[in-house]
C-alpha cells in the first residue's frame, strides 16, 4: 500500500499540545494521519496565544487538548482525534497503552516527562520521535530501541542550584533574591519545604518556620514585612563573622516607605512599558501587600498554591519581595519583566521555530511508517546558517551508549555519597526520582535475603525514610536493585561511600569507572550494621 494509506491506518500518539504540539497536530491532519491521540495536562493561558495557533482568546481556561482537537478538525474533519487531558506519567498510561501506537511523537517542554516517555517507548518497543525548541534553536531526532541512542544516553545540563545558606543569609546577585522570593511564596502559600525555609540561620540552626510564624500572625502584611526585611536582617547582622569580607545589609524601615515622597522613583518614567519599569521601594511594598491579600484569599479557597510565572498575583509577589530583599543587600533591583525571566528561566518561544520543528517531526514519521528508518536523521536548527549557508544540520542517528543507565542491556550506575548522612528519604526523592527519573521505585538490598529498603506500596517502608543508609546496612560496596514497575525499568546501583563537600549530596559515576575502587573498599570496610527493614517477595511483571 502507498504512503498515504500507511498514514491513514497508523495510530500515533502526540505528547504535548503546546507550541510544537499545536503545529504538529495541524501538520499531521493535513498530511493524512487520521488516527491521532494527544495528551496534555495544561489549560490555555493568555501567554500561549502568541505562538500556539490552534487557540484563541475565547479559549483561555479550557483544556489544551480539547480545543486543539476542535481546531485541528477544521483542517480535516474526517480525522479521528482522541484526547487525554491528563499527565502522561499517570499509572494508567502503561506499556500496553504505548504498544497500541505505531509511533510516538514528543512535543514536551520538561526533562522529567521526556525521560518518562523515553523509558515507556523503550519498554513498549515503540519508535519515538523526540523534539525540542528554545528561541531560534530546535532539534528533532528518532529513538529506536537497540538501534539508536535513547533520550538519556547522553547527560543533559542540570538546573543551576544555590547553597541554602547563600539564599537565606548572604545573597550577592539578583537571582539569589528571586530564588529567596520563590521559597517565600512556597512557605506562605504552597507546600512548605523545611530545607527551603527563608528564616535566617543562627548558629547553624534555623528559627521557627516561616509558615508557623505567619499563621500565628494571621498573615498580617505589616508584621510580615517587618519580620522579613527588618527583624530577620537585624538577626543576620548579629552574625558578625558573615560580614568580615562582605558589605552588611541594611534593615528596611517599612513605616518610612509608606509615608515617603519618593522622588527617585524610576517607575514614574512614561517612555517604557509597565513590566519593564523598575518599581520604587514604596511601590514594592504596595504590590507586596496587595498580592499577599489576593494569594491568601486564593489559598483559603482552594488550598496550597503552586507558583506559576503566568499567574499575575504570584508573579507580582515574587517581583516585589525579591526587589525589597535586593535593596536591603544593596543588590540592583530588577523590572518585573527581568524577574519573570530569571524566575521562570524563560527563553522566549518563537512560533516559526515551532512550525519548522513540527514539519521535521512529520518528515521523520513518514520515513518510519514507510520502513525507511535507516534514512532517519537527527536534525538541528541553529540560530544562524553555517558557513555553507545551510539552515538545517543533519547527522546520522547515533548508536546506543553501552554505558547508558536506561537503555543498556544491564543498566548500572555507581552512587558516590556519604552513607552516614544520606537519608532513605533523600535517596528516594532527590536521587531515584529527581535525578534518575523514576516514578514509583522499589529498592532491594542485593544481600540474598530480599531485604527491602524502599517500597512503592504506601506505608510499607515509611519507618525507613528518616534513617541514614548506614543504619539499614548500606555501606561502601553495597549493591541495590531499583525497580520501577510503572516504567518497566530496572537499575543496579553500587554504593561508594565518601566524605563529600557540604554542598554536594551525591555524584553519579558510570559503574565501570568505579568498580575497582568499590571492590577495594568492600574488602576493607567491615562496618556493616543491620537495621529493622522488612522483606517481601519481589513483584513479578506478570502480577502487575
Amino acid at each position: 500500500c502507498g504512503l498515504m494509506d500507511l498514514c491513514s491506518a497508523a495510530e500515533v500518539l502526540v505528547v504535548g499540545a503546546g507550541g510544537i504540539g499545536c503545529e504538529l497536530l495541524k501538520d499531521l491532519v493535513l498530511t493524512g494521519f487520521s488516527k491521532i491521540s494527544i495528551i496534555d495536562l495544561d489549560t490555555i493561558e493568555v501567554s500561549n496565544l502568541n505562538r500556539q495557533l490552534l487557540f484563541q482568546r475565547q479559549h483561555v481556561g479550557r483544556p489544551k487538548v480539547e480545543v486543539a482537537r476542535q481546531s485541528a478538525l477544521l483542517y480535516n474533519p474526517s480525522a479521528v482525534i482522541t484526547t487525554y487531558h491528563d499527565n502522561i506519567q499517570s499509572p494508567q498510561y502503561d506499556t500496553d497503552f504505548f504498544k497500541q501506537f505505531s509511533l510516538v511523537m514528543n512535543a514536551l517542554d520538561n526533562k522529567a516527562a521526556r525521560n518518562h516517555v523515553n523509558r515507556m517507548c523503550l519498554a513498549a518497543d515503540v519508535t519515538l520521535v523526540e523534539s525540542g525548541s528554545a528561541g531560534y534553536l530546535g532539534q528533532v531526532t528518532v529513538i529506536k530501541k537497540g538501534r539508536t541512542e535513547c533520550y538519556e544516553c547522553q547527560p543533559k545540563p542540570s538546573t543551576k542550584t544555590f547553597p541554602g545558606c547563600t539564599i537565606r543569609n548572604t545573597p550577592s546577585e539578583p537571582v539569589h533574591c528571586v530564588v529567596w522570593a520563590k521559597y517565600l511564596f512556597s512557605q506562605l502559600f504552597g507546600e512548605p519545604d523545611a530545607e527551603n525555609d527563608v528564616s535566617p540561620e543562627v548558629d547553624g540552626e534555623t528559627a521557627k518556620s516561616t509558615r508557623a510564624w505567619v499563621q500565628g500572625i494571621h498573615y498580617d502584611p505589616a508584621l510580615l514585612l517587618n519580620k522579613l526585611f527588618s527583624t530577620d536582617i537585624s538577626c543576620l547582622l548579629r552574625m558578625e563573622q558573615l560580614w568580615t569580607h562582605r558589605k552588611p545589609p541594611t534593615p528596611l524601615i517599612v513605616e518610612n516607605l509608606c509615608t515617603a515622597n519618593s522622588s527617585e522613583e524610576l517607575s514614574s518614567r512614561d517612555n517604557i512599558l509597565p513590566d519593564q519599569k523598575i518599581w520604587s521601594l514604596r511601590e514594592c511594598v504596595e504590590v507586596f501587600i496587595e498580592s499577599l491579600k489576593v494569594l491568601r484569599k486564593q489559598q483559603l479557597s482552594v488550598g496550597d498554591l503552586t507558583w506559576d510565572k503566568d499567574d499575575g498575583a504570584a508573579m507580582d509577589f515574587v517581583a516585589a519581595a525579591s526587589n525589597l530583599r535586593a535593596h536591603v543587600f544593596e543588590i540592583p533591583r530588577k523590572s518585573r519583566f527581568d524577574i519573570k525571566s530569571i524566575a521562570g528561566s524563560i527563553i522566549p518561544a518563537v512560533a516559526t521555530t515551532n512550525a519548522i520543528i513540527a514539519g521535521l517531526i512529520v518528515m521523520e514519521a513518514l520515513k518510519i511508517l514507510a520502513g525507511d528508518t535507516s534514512l532517519c536523521k537527527s536534525t538541528y536548527l541553529p540560530k544562524y546558517p553555517n558557513p555553507r549557508k545551510q539552515l538545517f544540520i543533519s547527522c546520522p542517528l547515533a548508536p546506543p551508549n553501552p554505558k547508558c543507565y536506561v537503555c543498556a542491556p544491564r543498566p548500572e550506575v555507581t552512587l558516590v555519597t556519604n552513607v552516614k548522612i544520606l537519608s532513605v528519604l533523600n535517596f528516594q526523592e532527590k536521587i531515584l526520582k529527581e535525578h534518575l527519573g523514576m516514578v514509583a521505585p522499589d529498592v532491594d538490598i542485593d544481600d540474598g535475603k530480599g531485604t527491602i529498603l524502599i517500597s512503592s506500596e504506601e506505608g510499607e517502608t515509611t519507618e525507613n525514610l528518616p534513617k541514614a543508609l548506614i543504619d539499614l546496612g548500606v555501606t561502601s560496596g553495597t549493591r541495590l536493585k531499583a525497580d520501577d514497575f510503572m516504567q518497566s525499568y530496572e537499575l543496579m546501583i553500587t554504593i561508594l561511600h565518601r566524605e563529600l563537600p557540604d554542598d554536594t549530596l551525591f555524584t553519579i559515576q558510570e559503574a565501570s569507572s568505579a568498580s575497582s575502587e568499590s571492590k577495594k573498599r568492600k574488602a576493607t570496610d567491615n562496618s556493616e550494621t543491620e537495621g529493622p527493614v522488612s522483606s517481601r517477595r519481589r513483584k513479578d511483571s506478570s502480577e502487575l
